[in-house]
């Protein structure tokens, strides 16, 4: 299998060589097809799964979980609890599998770490100003040295969609490779805002750019506008990912966030996976839902698979 080299730069050198390089190649990318985009990803969400393999989808599914929690309000208590689900998602039954990550912000890292100790559930933090991303870069890398240096395996950033949507490329390119250089061995994960970028043309153009940046993973959403995550731009971001593997030999995952709530919109992602970028990116190495309460209704459709009853919401703690 691929492996996540830091950048394609070796392969693609000549494309991140100068600005105007850098946006010949962006702009050259094939336009996208709306109408065909929406049609396929509407027409993958009608496959049916069932019985044997509903049971695996969905403990891939919650496998595949950042459990997040992004507010104001978040408590260390809130953390360590929401750690804990993490670990052991369904305290009655321990072959539940526990989720990939403990999505926080930087000052909870250090909490969320002791509340996973010893179990391989990931720490993920957000950073660079999230979500707005509107602060200087000297900023921008002491909070993602700040996330790290509190024990972070994962890194969640956010472009400036300001200044990509004004065709400043190089600008975004050389943040998100200062910001790979301070995550160190953390797994970066960059945030297009996919709701703010207006067209798929620069949603295909944000997932090309970042992954030339030494992206380890590709999202859509910080989950905190009105549009996040929706089938047609994952199934783009994925067909993204697929391409790049086979132009440059390096596999990127993808992060779909916000919006993803019951098991039945999960499968359909997972068929999207399957059908578009292929079985390798069905593992959570390569691929994850960014969600809070995605989660309880996995449990849910998981308890009743197992016992052919419907435990209702009170079955599963409340994030």
């Amino acid at each position: 299998m691929p492996t996540n080299a830091p950048s394609a730069a070796r392969t693609l050198s000549d494309v991140t060589s100068s600005d105007s390089t850098l946006r010949r190649f962006l702009h050259g990318l094939p336009g996208v097809d709306a109408v065909g985009l929406e049609a396929r990803a509407a027409a993958l969400g009608t496959r049916s799964i069932k019985t044997t393999a509903k049971a695996y989808a969905i403990d891939l599914a919650i496998s595949m979980v950042d459990l997040t929690t992004l507010e104001g309000a978040d408590t260390p208590g809130k953390v360590r609890a929401l750690g804990a689900k993490a670990v052991r998602p369904d305290p009655t039954d321990r072959t539940a599998p526990s989720t990939a990550a403990v999505c926080v912000y930087p000052d909870m890292v250090a909490v969320a770490k002791e509340a996973v100790a010893g179990s391989g559930v990931k720490v993920a933090s957000v950073a660079t100003a999230f979500p707005a991303g509107r602060a200087a870069l000297d900023v921008k890398l002491a909070d993602v040295r700040d996330a790290v240096g509190a024990g972070a395996d994962e890194i969640d950033m956010v472009i400036d969609r300001g200044a990509f949507l004004a065709g400043r490329y190089m600008k975004v390119y050389d943040e998100i490779v200062a910001v790979k250089e301070a995550s160190g061995a953390a797994r970066l994960k960059v945030i297009f805002e996919t709701g703010e970028l207006s067209t798929y043309d620069n949603i295909r153009r944000a997932s090309w750019l970042g992954m030339l940046a030494g992206a380890d993973f590709i999202k859509t959403s910080t989950g905190k506008v009105a549009v996040n995550a929706t089938p047609a731009n994952t199934l783009l971001m994925l067909e993204a990912v697929r391409d790049f593997r086979a132009q440059t030999g390096v596999q990127v995952g993808v992060k779909p966030a916000g919006g993803i709530r019951t098991s039945k919109d999960a499968i359909k992602f997972l068929v999207l996976v399957n059908e578009t970028a292929g079985e390798d990116w069905l593992d959570n190495h390569w691929f994850r839902f960014g969600a809070s309460s995605l989660l309880n209704d996995l449990l849910m459709q998981r308890q009743k698979l197992a016992t052919g009853r419907y435990s209702g919401p009170d079955y599963v703690t409340v994030d």
